[in-house]
């Protein structure tokens, strides 16, 4: 199944705006960028929203009869395990292997030594494409990923075997995701990690390793950008050369998690692309559920008074929202203002205190956080939080069609 250069994974929580997202990338296309739509929503979310990865389906399909899409999309299992794949099988067309969690866990002894044996053959300088040093593959490196990895590859791989049996070879796309890791990845473990999963046949499109620094929900980056940027830079190569070098598909390419906004990195991810020629699969349908709620704040009336009903219930309920995403959240409790007090707050005040602009004084990154969070609030309303979103459109649309384009679309992919 083709993939485009570059993948967009969109939707959103409660299925309203791939109208909204896929008119952002049609804007995009008018410029020459063609961008695969992908709608990601992972196990955790149907079950607190209420929903099946047909609901998912359905709502993709009918965003592309209702904006004309004539382009390739696809509709995401995200965040899958053994455990849950068999839910998305009929629905889904996109897998993401989700095998963070086996990090660390040993594997057969069988399937060490028959790993070791293999990968030796790539011992020794590899040699980066459009990167200065080369990249020393040592048997120490091997040894570190058969311990740590390679557990995870092998539960990896009996997911697919899975996908597989049910949806036929070469008939859906595999990302294999490993960014919600305690720590991240080095260049050599990506590269035996990919030749570990080449090994056992898993034809892995797309794969998302873990980044040094904070990807934190709804807000920006935390670390060194310019760290990041060289890690990223290196990334880039080692999929490319797995690709040229290893048994894996030819378009393989690297894949950029998590619901943080990004922003500060788009500008460097952007030359680093450029500079390899490269391609990126992005997900950035988490902070789309923040435009909803900027947008019915926005509006005024019974959709500020909502908002203000929304973070007042995930205020009350923070231990027991935080609890799922502690590995990617920093809320500092301290700095979220009471009930009472946004309860007094003007349309604006919520809208500047919920958007992502830290140039604005009342921008304020953990209430954005705890907001991120909070939609099991709005998912427990039921229709009363439904009608208002069908009430609203022409209010939450333009919000979410110019944060996809604006602020993730063009700076990433247009330079702009």
């Amino acid at each position: 199944m083709p993939l485009e250069k570059y993948s967009l994974g969109i939707g959103d929580r409660f299925g309203y705006e791939g109208p909204a997202q896929l008119r952002a990338l049609k804007i995009a296309g008018e410029q020459g960028l063609r961008i695969t739509p992908v709608w990601n929503k992972s196990h955790r979310e149907h079950v607190i929203i209420g929903t099946t990865a047909a609901d998912t389906r359905r709502r993709a399909d009918e965003a592309v009869r209702a904006c004309a899409w004539e382009g390739s999309y696809f509709v995401d299992a995200d965040h899958i395990g053994l455990a849950t794949v068999d839910r998305f099988m009929d629905a889904c067309d996109f897998f993401t292997i989700d095998v963070a969690d086996e990090i660390g866990r040993e594997a057969r002894p069988e399937s060490v030594s028959t790993f070791k044996k293999a990968a030796a053959r790539y011992l020794g300088p590899l040699h980066l494409p459009r990167v200065e040093a080369p990249l020393e593959l040592t048997s120490a490196a091997i040894t570190s990923v058969a311990r740590r990895y390679l557990g995870a590859v092998d539960e990896a791989a009996r997911v697919y075997r899975r996908i597989e049996e049910r949806k036929g070879a070469g008939r859906f796309i595999a990302e294999i995701s490993l960014d919600e890791a305690a720590v991240p990845q080095t260049a050599p473990d990506l590269f035996f990690i990919l030749a570990a999963l080449s090994f056992r046949n898993v034809a892995v499109r797309t794969i998302a390793p873990r980044f040094l620094g904070g990807f934190l929900k709804g807000i920006d980056y935390e670390g060194d950008s310019a760290r990041y940027a060289r890690e990223f830079e290196i990334a880039l190569a080692v999929v490319k050369m797995a690709a040229l070098t290893l048994d894996l598909p030819k378009d393989l390419k690297l894949s950029v998690h998590s619901g943080s906004d990004k922003f500060s990195l788009y500008p460097l991810m952007r030359r680093a692309l450029a500079k390899a020629d490269a391609g990126l699969h992005l997900k950035t349908a988490g902070t789309t559920w923040l435009e909803e709620v900027i947008g019915l704040a926005a509006s005024g009336g019974e959709g500020l008074d909502w908002a203000k009903e929304v973070y007042a219930g995930a205020l009350a309920r923070v231990e027991e929202l935080v609890r799922p995403y502690l590995a990617v959240v920093g809320i500092d409790r301290s700095r979220l203002p009471s009930a009472d007090e946004v309860k007094g707050w003007s349309a604006q005040d919520f809208v500047e205190t919920l958007r992502h602009d830290p140039s604005n004084p009342r921008f304020n990154p953990h209430v954005r956080q705890l907001v991120h969070i909070g939609y099991r609030i709005a998912a427990e309303m039921g229709s009363r939080f439904t009608d208002l979103l069908e009430s609203h459109r022409d209010v939450i649309e333009p919000f979410v069609t110019d944060n996809l384009l604006r602020r993730h679309i063009a700076p990433l992919f247009l330079g702009a």
